[in-house]
């Protein structure tokens, strides 16, 4: 089946987030959220190492939209339920539909840093993935410097199946970078 017939919740909730597929016009909460936290995505994240104008954070977040109704990409962003404050980003990338497979990303605005946002974001988005989508895996891979990151998926109970050495250059180019791949499966 082709994934862009899949009919599925564009948005869903957790305890304390409200997680959605971006739309026209969330540039203008993505942008000042991404300035305002560019020194901790910058050591991590390859969108951050160019600064972005907000037109251009509106323009990534109009072909994020398109992307996730094609089935592509399934970038979601976060908000606190209580407030609609935005929180950050996530959602389900290098996507296998004939699996189905999914790996999840994140990040936070630092100002929402250390309060379990991304925690509960990502175990939102795996309960989402495996339930709505009927996914069979979900990965999260990430830097093995980067502990707050593995942070999540350790306490999630994804299961460490491996660390990949000197797989890619860090995004500043300098250095080589070691992965760590986490997993959780349905059987």
């Amino acid at each position: 089946m082709n994934p862009i017939l899949l009919d599925f919740p564009h948005e869903f909730e957790t305890e304390r987030l409200f997680i959605r597929m971006p739309k026209p016009g969330d540039g203008k909460v993505v942008y000042p959220a991404i300035q305002a936290s560019i020194n901790e995505l910058k050591q991590w994240l390859p969108f951050a190492q160019n600064k972005q104008s907000e037109e251009e954070s509106e323009i990534n977040t109009r072909e994020a939209y398109i992307k996730f109704l094609r089935r592509e990409d399934l970038r979601l962003h976060i908000f606190l339920k209580e407030t609609g404050e935005f929180v950050g980003s996530s959602g389900l990338h290098n996507i296998d539909w004939d699996i189905p497979k999914f790996e999840i990303g994140y990040w936070v605005h630092t100002k929402h840093s250390g309060r379990g946002y991304g925690t509960e974001a990502a175990a939102g988005i795996t309960n989402f993935a495996f339930h709505e989508l009927k996914a069979k895996r979900v990965e999260i891979q990430c830097d093995a410097k980067n502990d707050k990151s593995r942070a999540i998926p350790e306490k999630l109970d994804f299961s460490l199946e491996g660390i990949l050495k000197n797989d890619e250059l860090s995004v500043d180019g300098k250095s080589l970078r070691d992965t760590c791949i986490y997993a959780k499966i349905k059987a």
